[in-house]
């Protein structure tokens, strides 16, 4: 009986589905749409948040890396486009329509690697920023050529998935297009080539002090990427250097400075020409009172004496003997100043030498090293330098040299009007 009454109503639910096969095919795709939705929903609502919840109380730091670059964000989209990737074949719809429907989702599930991938080699270079090493040897330049890479093949997948062509086809036009690509990377290749000097040469770090003139960049490197190096400058500016710019211009990097321990003063007093004179035998006895000074003048004065002994046929003639100059004894004074400062690399080149002269007088420099690197120390050792020089600079009769100021045409007016007015 059974049997007989399914024989019965079989036909007629046969022709109904028939009849209604539209309408059974779109519930089939709603159906598969809400799977795919209940994925995507268990996916980031659930796995994703238990995951943020376990990475952010362990205690290594690479799994904040992938929460922070989104990785496993990424990879929760590729639970809706393989429920639609693999369920459309599971349900009874036109066949044009579950084509296109599978396309999709494979290219979809190709473009959803692509930026897993990108954000994996950024956690990565981020994991790598926390050793040691990654001060000297960078890697960030080199994955930013592998996230090219991939974007390129996976664009050229993602192409040949969407329109189930070979993408051999695709890489063949590529290299007919080779020309192209070359002129439309150029900079990407130039960079790519100066980041491998720059980095297997050790010639600029993260943190290294560089001069960019060029540029005007004068600052601390805070990245090193594949185009572009950043510079942040001490006015607290920030300057983009191209990457090759580096190679093909030059730049100074002063990291050698501080890892010798010392730091470079080369500056110079200009003494006015006009003062510079022989010392007379009681500003010699004055100038004995400098304790830096005594051991100089006691050796040079018994040195000139011996030598003007063997001189005495021509003892009226002046210029012929050895004299002591006010310029020459400063000049001691200084480097033997320099000599007894603390703060001074001893160790390290210490000179006070004469320049030739110029319209703005006749140069001193001070060439020495301080011990400290640092900035302000630095500074301030200079400063206090300078500042004794330019106080005691009078004691030896020499006068800094200055171009005439409004000042000093008044009190010449002044001493005019005075010398005339006394006629």
């Amino acid at each position: 009986m059974l049997l007989d009454w399914l024989q019965t109503v079989s036909p007629a639910i046969v022709q109904w589905e028939n009849e209604h096969a539209l309408v059974f095919r779109l519930l089939a795709l709603a159906s598969l749409l809400l799977v795919a939705w209940i994925g995507n929903f268990i996916a980031r609502r659930l796995l994703l948040r238990a995951l943020t919840s376990l990475a952010a109380r362990s205690s290594t730091t690479w799994d904040d890396a992938l929460i922070e670059h989104h990785v496993f964000d990424h990879l929760s989209h590729l639970v809706p486009a393989m429920v639609l990737y693999f369920g459309v074949g599971l349900i009874d719809i036109h066949m044009s329509l579950s084509t296109a429907i599978s396309r999709l989702a494979a290219t979809a599930m190709v473009l959803i690697g692509i930026r897993t991938i990108s954000g994996l080699l950024n956690a990565l270079n981020d994991i790598y920023l926390t050793f040691p090493e990654a001060k000297n040897r960078p890697i960030k330049g080199y994955l930013q050529v592998i996230a090219i890479a991939v974007y390129i093949l996976g664009g050229i997948v993602a192409i040949a998935v969407l329109f189930d062509k070979s993408p051999l086809g695709f890489l063949t036009g590529v290299g007919a297009m080779s020309a192209v690509l070359i002129l439309v990377f150029k900079d990407t290749l130039l960079s790519l080539v100066a980041s491998v000097q720059l980095t297997s040469n050790d010639m600029v770090r993260v943190g290294d002090w560089i001069e960019v003139p060029d540029h005007g960049a004068d600052g601390e490197v805070v990245d090193i990427a594949l185009h572009t190096v950043k510079v942040s400058n001490w006015d607290k500016t920030t300057t983009t250097i191209p990457t090759y710019a580096l190679i093909s211009h030059g730049f100074k990097n002063w990291r050698t400075m501080p890892e010798s321990g010392g730091r470079r003063i080369r500056r110079s007093l200009f003494v006015d020409q006009q003062t510079v004179r022989y010392l007379t035998d009681s500003e010699i006895a004055e100038l004995s009172r400098y304790e830096l000074l005594a051991d100089y003048l006691a050796r040079k004065k018994a040195e000139i004496e011996s030598y003007n002994q063997t001189k005495a046929e021509v003892q009226d003639k002046i210029p012929s003997l050895r004299r002591l100059t006010n310029i020459g004894t400063l000049r001691a004074y200084i480097a033997a100043y320099l000599a007894s400062r603390d703060d001074i690399n001893q160790q390290m080149t210490l000179l006070v030498r004469q320049l030739g002269t110029t319209p703005h007088g006749l140069p001193i420099e001070i060439y020495c090293f301080t011990r400290t690197t640092e900035w302000l120390a630095y500074e301030t050792i200079q400063s206090d330098i300078f500042d004794h020089l330019l106080a005691v600079i009078g004691e030896f009769d020499l006068h800094v040299f200055q171009n005439p100021s409004g000042a000093t045409f008044l009190e010449l007016a002044e001493q005019m009007s005075s010398a005339s007015s006394g006629e």
